[in-house]
């Protein structure tokens, strides 16, 4: 067997986990790259790039696909609409593959997983694809035109299309497929960003510091996170700069008391303990045993001492925590629409239904929680959503049933670049392609004596 067929045998199995028993893109991906640790770096990076590519370009190569190939991409089996679906993103968006190639090793792998009487059909189909790439008609509808060009679900443009003008919107969808490296928090507690930078360097990383703040940092050129010594002495957390935000707006001061209600992984349970320098005490919670296992993990290598990982369910109110926190940070379960860059898939799983649930689930969580925060003390609600009911609606439902909260005015918390898209003084809807950051939205607010 050689390299390559190898390649693209780990791709189909990842496909195959994603689109057809309904896997998380982003989980099975990890595991699998952790199952293949010792494939080189321009292996793993090509299982990586084929399978988050193929996921990111569906909607666009089955509607390719179904121009050149009698029986439709839905009706034909599994395996073979997999290999078929990475071969034409091969094709159609990796220079680096010859057309031929990309044919050629689907025809193989069709014949290795059993289905050599399809030989001739795959080989056909793509031959034909191929020969026309240059010439694919896209629908001439605008919203249709975005949907299939951005393999973007309509019922997603039609909530952004209602929020925002149709350029936004492209600029968004664009952002959602292009490459972006990966942003990581300094920990201030261990190093300087100076030295955090100066010590990635010399593990041969590719370091640029972030706009929005200084203790943030894109890299790339890495092979594997894990191996990194830096992130193995707990010198950096990875986390979105939007993340990183939620602990700025808040504002802790030495000796608060914080709760985190949805912590998992924890970064920024982590990044407020951070903060608190040592001192005061975050209690980052979270609903499963797994997800407080990945805060302990993240506890433990980062070396904080003012930090406990806690199994607490959001939904069940908690007697022992009324009034207890200066701070409640209370980033709920959402609909997920900022982070389509990292997780591929959850554009085809999501559901207008879905998303309408989730916003319900977000006020029954947020009438817990809110009765934690002291007099005086802070609520900071945040998503990683851009749907304004799940978000604006929900704030403003919240501040109508709890008058006693008022939004914290947060300009001059933010670096001017952001200040000017804060909205009703306490609130920011950050968006990719317009914003160097997840879509991601922060609700600060202070509850009065």
């Amino acid at each position: 067997m050689t390299k390559a067929i190898n390649e693209r045998e780990i791709v189909l199995e990842v496909l195959l986990e994603i689109t057809e028993q309904g896997m998380y893109s982003h989980i099975v991906l990890r595991d699998v790259l952790n199952k293949y640790q010792y494939l080189e770096k321009k292996e793993r990076s090509f299982i990586t790039r084929v399978t988050e590519g193929t996921l990111e370009h569906m909607m666009e190569i089955d509607y390719i696909l179904d121009q050149f190939s009698k029986v439709k991409v839905k009706k034909m089996k599994p395996v073979i609409r997999n290999i078929m679906r990475s071969a034409v993103y091969q094709m159609k968006y990796m220079d680096s593959v010859p057309v031929s190639a990309a044919c050629n090793e689907a025809v193989k792998l069709a014949v290795r997983k059993g289905f050599g009487s399809l030989r001739g059909f795959v080989n056909g189909v793509l031959r034909n694809v191929a020969r026309n790439l240059d010439q694919i008609e896209y629908p001439t509808e605008p919203r249709q035109r975005l949907s299939i060009q951005y393999s973007m679900p309509e019922w997603i443009l039609n909530l952004w299309l209602k929020a925002y003008d149709s350029d936004i919107v492209e600029q968004m969808l664009q952002a959602f497929q292009r490459e972006t490296p990966l942003t990581i928090r300094c920990n201030l507690r261990m190093v300087t960003p100076k030295q955090l930078k100066e010590h990635l360097e010399a593990e041969g990383v590719t370091v640029k510091v972030h706009p929005y703040l200084e203790y943030a940092f894109h890299i790339s050129g890495f092979d594997y996170l894990g191996d990194l010594e830096s992130f193995q002495n707990g010198e950096f957390s990875v986390q979105d700069i939007s993340s990183m935000l939620v602990s700025e707006l808040a504002g802790p001061k030495e000796g608060d008391y914080v709760i985190d209600v949805c912590a998992a992984p924890g970064g920024k349970s982590l990044h407020m303990a951070e903060k608190l320098n040592g001192s005061g005490h975050v209690e980052a919670r979270d609903l499963t045993e797994y997800k407080v296992g990945l805060i302990q993990e993240n506890i433990e290598r980062t070396g904080l001492s003012n930090v406990e990982a806690v199994q607490q369910d959001a939904l069940i109110f908690d007697e022992t925590s009324v009034g207890k926190a200066d701070i409640v940070l209370a980033d709920l379960p959402c609909s997920g629409l900022g982070v389509l860059a990292k997780k591929t898939d959850l554009k085809y799983k999501a559901t207008k239904e879905g998303a309408d649930s989730l916003a319900k689930l977000q006020r029954e969580m947020l009438k817990n929680v809110q009765a934690y925060v002291k007099d005086e003390g802070k609520l900071v609600y945040s998503t990683c959503t851009i749907n304004p009911a799940e978000n604006m609606d929900n704030v403003h439902w919240f501040l109508n049933e709890y008058p006693e909260f008022e939004l914290i005015d947060i300009h001059g918390l933010l670096c001017e670049e952001l200040q000017k898209d804060v909205k009703e003084n306490g609130c920011i809807q950050l968006l990719p392609g317009v914003h160097q950051s997840d879509g991601f939205f922060l609700a600060c607010m202070k509850k009065r004596k």
